[in-house]
């Protein structure tokens, strides 16, 4: 009677309540590095996991990244922070990008702080290397990486070194939230408030409207022209270049005015627009230097013994270095005793004067930089230099001056827009302009050019602008026919005419270019 009856069903089994899985925590921020000149943006993530303790960076870091693991760990230490008995790993990618530079700390930092919450900031760039004391300190490379961000318009604001504000504030368009140390920015992410920096900024320097724009230049002549005596058709095309931003190639005597000319040119050239001196302030940064934001274009004046990498730049491994030709972006590159530079330098010269840009190739690296630049040249007739002397008596042979003119290529001379003879000198030599009374022809012509509604001055004009701008009237047409018949010039040297008779039009105050405009400029060709 009280036997169990077995009902087929099998018995309950009461049910274990399991907790659930915690999701781990992956935090990320957004850094860049540069990529040659350019920036390429890095996602910089951590995870914590069980496992032994340690600290790795994985992703292509180079060795300056290896060593903020130390820097880091200081920081933080000084900051009271206890690292957990877990494995911190930090991803930076794409895996395949090498990447490098200190400015990378206090992101990493950042991301090992705020390991136990999780967080977003879509669109927020973290900028900074840290001391051991917990500061945030500055990196030449911050200013090239946010410039070129900008430039692709990738980047909207940034935490930034306070101590880098100074030179930062020039970039336009991009909110700036300044830190001093590494606590202040951890709080900040902790916040979620971020106050961007109201830094007014102004260039000093003088200030010229043409054409909807703001230009900047400075008024201040360190040399004058006024020292160069007799010259006067020297300056008179040392002027047209300038206005223009021409190339410009001077042959005459030792000791008649030539390096004197050139290094009083910089001084007349025209005014630089808000991202034309930012570009500068950009290639002085990759150089290294600390950049003064002056509204004055660069010089730059190479030994003729300088190699084929420091002139073009170059270097092994991932990181192409920038050369004179890129420093002297927006300015002018100087050679003095140009056949004795190495011809392999001269030639390759060829395509950054035609295209303003120059390409160095690598097996790890392939680097494209900008090189506008207004090429001033300066060379003897013959090596002992008295050929053209109605005084001094040649020494060199038929054969010397051969080989010595030889080093010169028709195709690299084709690219000088004038080319000057200088006068002997002459005991009755004066002064007949001063620098001053140049620069305000210059700007006259800057304003004329910008008026016109050109992007780019004349010398380096299209050839889509040059049949824009350069207009000719009805009796310059058949000039420039008969010129190019009677001297066979190529299509090139037809295209620098034009832009030289349109700054000499400029110059002169006309709105097309007339007779004595092509005339003159025709007077500056090189005779073959």
């Amino acid at each position: 009677m009280n036997a169990k009856v077995d009902s087929g069903r099998p018995p309950k089994t009461a049910k274990v309540k399991t907790k659930p899985k915690e999701k781990p925590i992956v935090n990320a921020l957004v850094c860049a590095t540069l990529d040659g000149v350019n920036a390429r943006v890095i996602e910089v993530e951590a995870t914590f996991t069980k496992g032994l303790p340690g600290f790795s960076i994985v992703g292509l870091a180079s060795s300056d990244i290896q060593e903020a693991k130390e820097r880091v760990k200081s920081a933080l230490l000084v900051n009271d922070f206890v690292f957990p008995p877990l494995k911190i790993t930090i991803g930076l990618s794409p895996s395949e990008l090498r990447k490098s530079g200190s400015h990378l700390d206090l992101p990493i930092a950042l991301l090992v702080a705020m390991n136990k919450k999780a967080f977003e900031y879509e669109g927020l760039f973290v900028f900074g290397e840290l001391g051991l004391d917990g500061r945030v300190k500055s990196s030449s490379m911050i200013f090239p990486i946010i410039l070129s961000l900008k430039e692709q318009g990738l980047i909207k604001r940034a935490i930034v070194p306070k101590e880098a504000i100074g030179y930062l504030s020039y970039i336009s368009g991009v909110e700036f939230i300044t830190v001093e140390t590494l606590s202040e920015a951890i709080r900040l992410l902790q916040s979620g408030t971020f106050e961007a920096h109201s830094h007014t900024f102004t260039y000093d320097a003088k200030r010229l409207e043409a054409g909807g724009e703001t230009y900047y230049y400075e008024a201040s002549f360190r040399s004058d022209f006024a020292d160069v005596k007799g010259q006067t058709v020297a300056k008179r095309a040392a002027l047209i270049a300038a206005a223009g931003m021409h190339n410009l190639l001077m042959e005459g005597n030792p000791g008649c005015g030539k390096s004197m000319i050139a290094k009083r040119l910089r001084d007349i050239l025209p005014p630089l627009g808000e991202t034309e001196m930012l570009s500068i302030a950009k290639h002085q940064f990759l150089d290294g230097q600390q950049p003064s934001f002056k509204a004055v274009r660069p010089m730059r004046s190479p030994h003729h013994t300088a190699t084929s990498a420091s002139i073009f730049g170059g270097g092994s491994g991932q990181m192409a270095k920038i050369g004179e030709v890129a420093l002297a972006h927006k300015g002018i590159l100087f050679f003095d005793e140009l056949p004795h530079f190495s011809k392999s330098i001269l030639e390759a010269l060829r395509e950054p004067l035609q295209d303003r840009k120059v390409h160095i190739a690598r097996v790890n690296a392939k680097v494209e930089y900008e090189a506008d630049i207004m090429f001033v040249a300066a060379q003897n007739p013959c090596p002992c230099g008295n050929l053209l002397s109605k005084r001094q008596v040649c020494r060199c042979s038929e054969v010397e001056i051969s080989r010595y003119r030889n080093k010169l290529s028709d195709p690299f001379l084709d690219r000088m827009d004038l080319f000057v003879v200088m006068q002997e000198i002459d005991s009755r030599d004066r002064a007949d302009v001063s620098s001053k009374e140049m620069y305000q022809a210059v700007l006259r012509a800057f304003v004329m050019q910008k008026q016109r509604g050109q992007q780019h001055l004349n010398g380096k004009l299209t050839e889509e602008e040059i049949e824009s701008y350069c207009l000719l009237t009805t009796d310059t047409e058949g000039i420039l026919e008969s010129a190019v018949t009677r001297f066979g010039l190529s299509h090139r040297s037809i295209s620098s005419i034009k832009k030289v008779a349109r700054t000499i039009a400029d110059i002169n105050g006309h709105e097309k270019i007339e007779k004595k405009d092509l005339l003159e400029a025709l007077s500056y060709r090189r005779r073959k």
